[in-house]
């Protein structure tokens, strides 16, 4: 079961990012409810890659499933989603050079390495997390998320970390996230919490998982959706609000048809306490990546905060708006498996960048893929 909390009041008071971010990105979109495709007038800055088997510090980098800018210092922060059964749960310290308005090759530069030491002080032992989500705090601490395992029985966490590593406070899941015995309930066994997000004024903090819980639906299939939970923490970081955001289908068929195929929920950017982006992700074998990035607004979305399962077919509930603002596929480039998604700074014609990371899943087929853009 999720350990008690043991909250840090005002732990998602604030997020240090460019005041502009959320103004500039919002204009991107008609009202939240638009159905039809709206591209955002963005510009692409460029792309650049880091091969699998890339080592820094006598670890592996990758697995880079969550990024969050720290305006104040000029870096970013990754989280890798290694179960600590390569080296160390961990996450790294980058600089991503965008002084002149581009992102092309020797941009993204490793600096440090940082070790996530649980409640003991001790390195994560094998096998316990699977961390995938992360955000910046405004007391320069970070919000980690991690899936669990349903296998295992391992239950999804949000802790807070100072930036040298150590754990100082886990946020309370609903209990109802729990993966039971009986695989009846709770979290699918890598399709939970895999994003965190804080506000621009810094009072939320945002999560979700993937895909549904098991006792409130199916997974994302090629004809089906899935609806997704998407959690809220309060200024004292306590649960307060909870909503349903519907994951779409899974886009392309995969080879052969009976094949893995996957569409999920993998990162949310905060914009207000009720609008934020949104980062879809589909994997079907033998096709590839599919990334999407939406709108979306909470506003008027039912609160099923304490609904251990979701009535059949949502019956009452008002889901979140989506809009989709940009099909990723249009780049004309080989995506990789894109997770992690966060503000950087303001660049130097006055617009407002946006970075993106892959997960490469440790795989010598991918890649860590680093794509900018100004908003």
């Amino acid at each position: 079961m999720t350990q008690p909390a043991g909250v840090a009041t005002g732990t998602v008071r604030r997020l240090a990012v460019g005041a502009a971010a959320a103004l500039a990105v919002v204009t991107m979109a008609t009202s939240p409810a638009a159905a039809e495709v709206v591209d955002a007038p963005q510009t692409f800055l460029g792309e650049e890659t880091l091969p699998t088997g890339l080592t820094f510090e006598d670890t592996e980098v990758g697995g880079l499933s969550g990024i969050s800018y720290d305006a104040a210092r000029d870096v970013y922060y990754a989280i890798s989603d290694d179960r600590s059964t390569i080296d160390p749960a961990r996450f790294y310290t980058l600089s991503i050079d965008l002084s002149d308005g581009s992102l092309d090759d020797g941009d993204v530069t490793i600096l440090e390495v940082t070790t996530l030491l649980d409640r003991s002080g001790q390195p994560f032992a094998p096998g316990s997390l699977d961390p995938e989500g992360l955000a910046l705090t405004p007391e320069d601490t970070v919000v980690i998320t991690s899936e669990g395992d349903a296998v295992q029985l391992i239950d999804p966490f949000v802790r807070e970390f100072t930036l040298d590593g150590r754990q100082i406070s886990n946020l309370a899941v609903p209990n109802y996230y729990d993966p039971a015995a009986d695989a009846t309930s709770g979290i699918r066994n890598n399709l939970a919490l895999e994003s965190a997000g804080i506000t621009r004024d810094g009072n939320f903090l945002f999560t979700a998982t993937e895909n549904a819980l098991i006792q409130d639906g199916p997974a994302a299939t090629l004809t089906t959706t899935s609806p997704a939970r998407l959690l809220r923490y309060n200024q004292i970081g306590m649960p307060d609000q909870e909503f349903v955001y519907v994951v779409e289908p899974v886009q392309d068929p995969p080879i052969p048809s009976d094949a893995f195929a996957v569409n999920g929920l993998v990162d949310l950017l905060p914009l207000s306490p009720t609008r934020m982006l949104a980062l879809e992700r589909g994997f079907s074998t033998g096709v590839g990546n599919d990334v999407r990035l939406y709108l979306v607004d909470t506003a008027g979305a039912t609160n099923v905060r304490g609904l251990r399962a979701l009535p059949p077919d949502l019956s009452g509930v008002q889901v979140v708006q989506k809009t989709l603002l940009f099909n990723l596929d249009r780049l004309g480039l080989t995506l990789d498996n894109l997770e992690g998604l966060t503000f950087g700074p303001v660049l130097p014609d006055g617009q407002q960048s946006l970075v993106i990371v892959s997960d490469n899943n440790f795989s010598p087929t991918q890649f860590t893929q680093f794509l900018a853009f100004s908003v």
